[in-house]
């Protein structure tokens, strides 16, 4: 079949298949399934709610799932994640299908993409492991439990990042995706943090932020 011939969803369950060694991952016939099955509802919902931006089904494959389950190799078994602004339900979604022992909560400020979220998990068959929070994470007094934080692409990132740090547990790790500049802004922050090249990019990375060593001082 040549690739006009194919569907959107076929290329991009292919393009899973074809590059998913590069981020040293296997998936399953099952967590294939599944991966598909959450493209086909995002794809009927983002014209709505732009959950996310104009890509291709191979972009969106490897920019986007692919480099969502690059968080993988940082969570040990039965780790429990916080994702701060999912959107379109990335990074968590991805992770909560292909690990099974994973917990998370996802907070996202717009409560239509809530919805969204809460549907996803129960087309993918992972909402008995996750809970949506639809609030924005500055109205919520006390960070949720979980031994991990992530974001992927919160409005006003580098604005936002100094209350983000703030906002996150001590003791807990942050898991943040950025580009160069925001990375910069992640080093000065947080000292201790280190940047892993995401596969397949020259300037996108995944900083690993321990939030004990962070430099801004303390509320009060």
């Amino acid at each position: 079949m040549h690739r006009d011939e194919q569907t959107s969803v076929e290329r991009y369950v292919l393009a899973l298949e074809q590059n998913s060694e590069e981020f040293n991952l296997k998936l399953s016939p099952a967590a294939l399934q599944q991966l598909r099955d959450y493209y086909e509802l995002l794809l009927k919902w983002n014209e709505r709610l732009h959950l996310v931006g104009p890509c291709s089904p191979e972009e969106f494959a490897t920019r986007h799932v692919l480099e969502s389950l690059f968080l993988l190799r940082h969570l040990p078994p039965g780790a429990r994640i916080v994702d701060v602004g999912p959107g379109g339900g990335l990074p968590m979604i991805p992770c909560l299908i292909v690990r099974a022992d994973l917990r998370a909560i996802l907070v996202e400020s717009s409560h239509k993409k809530a919805v969204f979220l809460s549907e996803a998990l129960r087309a993918v068959g992972v909402s008995h492991r996750a809970t949506v929070v639809a609030s924005r994470f500055e109205d919520i007094v006390i960070a949720p439990e979980g031994d991990y934080l992530t974001s992927r692409a919160l409005d006003r990132f580098a604005e936002t990042l100094p209350k983000l740090i703030e906002w996150a547990r001590p003791h807990r790790t942050l898991l943040i995706y950025a580009g160069e500049e925001l990375r910069r802004e992640v080093e000065t922050l947080l000292p201790a943090s280190r940047a892993e090249l995401i596969p397949q990019s020259e300037r996108r990375f995944l900083i690993v932020c321990p939030t004990e060593s962070r430099a801004i001082p303390g509320p009060g």
